[in-house]
């Protein structure tokens, strides 16, 4: 009886014991090699939309697609597009046309210049001379009058020629194929162009096309998404530790991650950044008073903050968006935490085999 009472209390001691390490561990890991199953692949999504709207003809891709950058994905009737192309080019012909004109209409004010011109010398040379005569008393007033006013007449007159050229000058611009008028007709077609163009809606990179729910017929709207485009090699990993694990993370420093979906396999990558705060601490100036959290639990639930890990290569092609991860994060050359971490993780990893 005292044999089996001697051999109760040494189990209960060993569990003791070892309920006391693992929770020591547990402990101090959190600080020197803190874990988390917390953890996702992130990557970019881009919601990709038409620039141009109208009524889809054809889609050459399939949801789930791995596309090449400039790959054709689908296009919108152009009819209305090429149309509007082409009377675009027209009006740029009748612009040059009317650039033409103009330049005929400097050709002419100048001669009106030079016509204007030589009747003002002549109006001033007839009233210098009837200004002589008219001091010895030998024309009459009225013929002084007379001078004067085709005098001032044809100043003024070849006044407003020069004006006239001038304007016409200034709608040509610094030459030709610069007017105003050749100018606007010149965007006006690029923008034209532009929308044909846009027609065919191409791969913006090396991707995969997802959330595909195209068919013919469908009327695609301009600036309004259609499509979801996920850019190849876009793929990295964050993970959320709790807030007094990342205390002594410092960027650069060996993480290592078992994928859920690549069970028994460990990969090593670095940690890069950690994020500046969190949502729910975020304040809104939107005229109401601070929100105060409440809480009844004496313990209240730790505050997680997001890491963000890099890869010096690109993640496993089998992994997606969303794929979630176990990563634990080496902060101290600390060689027992280290030894049992990586013990853990490589653990966790086999363990994947079995959920």
């Amino acid at each position: 009886m005292q044999a089996a009472e001697a051999r109760f209390r040494r189990w209960m001691t060993t569990l003791l014991l070892f309920f006391v390490l693992v929770g020591s561990y547990f402990v101090l890991a959190d600080r020197y090699a803190p874990m988390t199953t917390e953890s996702r692949v992130q990557g970019f999504v881009v919601p990709l939309a038409t620039e141009v709207s109208g009524h889809i003809t054809a889609v050459y891709s399939e949801n789930n697609q791995a596309v090449k950058a400039g790959e054709l994905l689908f296009s919108i009737d152009d009819t209305h597009y090429r149309l509007v192309h082409e009377r675009a080019q027209l009006a740029l012909r009748q612009a040059y046309e009317q650039e033409a004109a103009r330049y005929a209409d400097v050709t002419a004010a100048k001669a009106k210049i030079e016509t204007y011109r030589v009747t003002a010398d002549n109006a001033m040379r007839d009233f210098k001379r009837i200004e002589r005569l008219a001091r010895s008393g030998s024309v009459s007033k009225s013929q002084f009058d007379n001078a004067e006013s085709k005098r001032d007449a044809s100043a003024a007159n070849l006044r407003a020629a020069r004006a006239q050229l001038r304007a016409l000058e200034v709608r040509l611009g610094d030459g030709i194929g610069h007017s105003s008028v050749v100018l606007a007709a010149q965007n006006a077609l690029a923008q034209a162009k532009w929308d044909l163009s846009r027609t065919q809606v191409l791969a913006p990179s090396d991707g995969v096309v997802s959330n595909l729910q195209l068919h013919e017929g469908a009327f695609a709207s301009a600036n309004q998404p259609i499509l979801t485009f996920i850019p190849a090699d876009s793929l990295w990993l964050v993970a959320d530790f709790r807030e007094k694990a990342t205390a002594l993370m410092k960027p650069g420093e060996t993480a290592e991650v078992a994928f859920d979906a690549l069970p028994g396999k460990v990969f090593t990558l670095s940690l890069l950044s950690r994020d500046f705060g969190v949502a729910s601490a975020q304040q809104q100036a939107n005229g109401r008073l601070s929100a105060v959290e409440t809480s009844n639990r004496w313990v209240r639930d730790a505050q997680r903050v997001r890491v963000n890990l890099e890869s010096e290569e690109a993640l496993p092609a089998n992994l997606f968006v969303g794929s979630r991860a176990t990563v634990v994060v080496y902060t101290e050359s600390h060689s027992l935490f280290t030894w049992l971490a990586e013990g853990m993780i490589r653990l966790i990893s086999i363990a994947h085999y079995l959920y």
